[in-house]
């Protein structure tokens, strides 16, 4: 049986492989990435102008219930606000604290695609929306993520449809003399962020 370790690397490595295979894309597509900003070359701009399905034609061929649905994904945006907020404030007060990492918001809340011209007025800002809304829930787990590693590192007995970061450190369920032994260590465990940080 293979070692939780191995698993872990082996992920890691899929990973290195993901982002060298998003680079080539880059090329295929004919932009690169400066800083936070990302440049197409003039050609591909033009040929996305010209694709673009201009407001009144999208609406046009929008389909109707998609139409009637846009009040309740817009009321999501309120309290999606609030709890960035809420939970920037939290870690910014309670982590200094715990001695725990800091989560960086940009590596989580990445909003790019505004900038494609091929997207209309209404497409980037459901685009922008979308963005937001799901790095802002990646971010607010990665904060949850940490503070359950402080407070409470033990594993679920029953399978979970997605591990955050810091399962794999967890004590396992059931194990009573490691959660008294080894509490305090993996509470502390931090070390694998302040390398990436370093790096």
């Amino acid at each position: 049986m293979r070692n939780l370790q191995d698993i872990i690397g082996q992920i890691k490595n899929l990973e290195k492989e993901l982002h060298a295979e998003l680079q080539k894309k880059q090329e295929e597509f004919f932009y690169n990435i400066q800083g936070k900003k990302v440049r197409f070359e003039e050609a591909a701009r033009r040929r996305h102008k010209a694709l673009m399905t201009h407001v009144p034609v999208y609406l046009l061929h929008a389909r109707f219930r998609n139409l009637l649905t846009i009040p309740f994904v817009w009321a999501c945006f309120p309290p999606a606000l609030l709890m960035d907020l809420v939970v920037s404030f939290y870690q910014f007060i309670c982590f200094p604290i715990y001695e725990i990492p800091k989560v960086r918001r940009s590596d989580y809340i990445v909003i790019d695609r505004h900038s494609l011209a091929y997207l209309n007025l209404i497409e980037k800002i459901n685009c922008v929306y979308c963005g937001y809304f799901n790095g802002l829930i990646a971010y607010t787990q990665e904060i949850a993520a940490r503070t359950e590693q402080y407070w409470c590192p033990i594993k679920h007995a029953r399978r979970m449809a997605n591990l955050h970061s810091r399962y794999k450190n967890y004590l396992e369920y059931g194990d009573a003399s490691g959660y008294k032994n080894d509490f305090d260590n993996i509470r502390n465990s931090f070390n694998d962020l302040k390398e990436k940080k370093d790096a």
